[in-house]
């Protein structure tokens, strides 16, 4: 009996060195422990709104419970850092923005967090048009008229955005120099309040991702006057793009992934990607995207390391082709 108990034991530790390494780090780290998914802008922005469907759906391919953690503020820089600043233990992940790993490392002379350095690339998940969006008082319904009206009294007319430095305040500044115009940046902590003032009239116009204004421009309650993408949004096929509307080249998307801290494991990295592709690819995720004008993309771990090279390189040229320079000393 002894002799038998001996041989149990060894073989059973001379295998367990051959199971699948992934599947461990699955199965202990991840599976069944909460999760906290950090999102950088308040409840209802268009980060929001893409993260809380796809949370809902990665929870149950991980057999996790993942909550939404909102740390709103400066550009989505408050949250980014208290992503980097946390523990690369598989608890606590980041949906990142085009703003937080992208436009700001050359907007911001410095950074409490490094966008690279600091982060380990999981996937990217979805990416949207910025919309520029009216309150019907505005004596312009299509962009020819508004770039007219802002010509006639330059510096007289204000927009909003969800913020310095996020996708749409971007993208007017851009817009502002193909144009040629002068407009006056408004900025808020999120899209909610500006859509809010936007409503009631305080400001005549924003630029912000698509999803954030699409209900109150289908119940006729605003205007959409052009997209910035390539091409048109399944969500508002009557809408132009910016391109089409006399601006051939111009196009911006913001785009939103998962990071976790740096150093996370290889093995957890991989699993996290492969169940995030999964749920990105699924019919639930894309249903629930695509009416909101929500394009669901993925690219993963390496690809979506060089992804974000490319596109801080892209918008570090367009910050500089366009003007904008730091706005926010730190």
């Amino acid at each position: 009996m002894q002799r038998r108990r001996f041989l149990v034991s060894a073989f059973a530790a001379s295998t367990a060195g051959l199971l699948p390494r992934a599947r461990t780090a699955v199965a202990q780290p991840v599976a069944g422990m909460q999760i906290r998914l950090i999102v950088p802008f308040p409840s209802g922005g268009p980060s929001d709104i893409v993260a809380r469907p796809f949370v809902e759906l990665l929870g149950d391919a991980l057999r996790s419970v993942v909550i939404v953690d909102n740390r709103a503020g400066a550009g989505g820089t408050i949250g980014a850092d208290a992503a980097a600043r946390s523990s690369p233990d598989g608890r606590t992940l980041f949906f990142a923005t085009v703003g937080t790993h992208a436009i700001n490392p050359t907007l911001y002379k410095s950074l409490p967090y490094d966008a690279v350095r600091d982060f380990t690339p999981i996937a990217l998940v979805a990416e949207a048009p910025v919309a520029i969006i009216a309150n019907p008082a505005l004596p312009a319904s299509n962009l020819g008229e508004l770039i007219a009206l802002a010509k006639r009294a330059p510096g007289k007319l204000s927009y909003g955005s969800a913020g310095n430095g996020t996708p749409g305040h971007l993208t007017a500044e851009m817009f502002k120099t193909a144009t040629a115009i002068d407009i006056q940046h408004v900025p808020y902590k999120g899209s909610a309040p500006a859509l809010s003032d936007l409503l009631a009239g305080r400001i005549k116009i924003i630029f912000d991702p698509v999803q954030s204004t699409l209900a109150q421009v289908h119940a006729g309650n605003l205007w959409a006057l052009a997209i910035s993408s390539k091409a048109r949004s399944l969500a508002l096929p009557n809408v132009p793009t910016i391109a089409e509307s006399g601006f051939p080249g111009f196009e911006t998307t913001a785009w939103w992934g998962v990071f976790a801290p740096a150093k996370l494991p290889s093995e957890m990295a991989t699993s996290l990607a492969v169940r995030i592709a999964k749920v990105v690819n699924s019919e639930s995720f894309r249903g629930k995207m695509e009416p909101l004008g929500v394009r669901p993309t993925v690219l993963t771990l390496g690809d979506f390391a060089e992804f974000q090279r490319a596109e801080i390189a892209k918008w570090g040229k367009a910050i500089h082709d366009s003007g904008v320079t730091e706005i926010i000393s730190r």
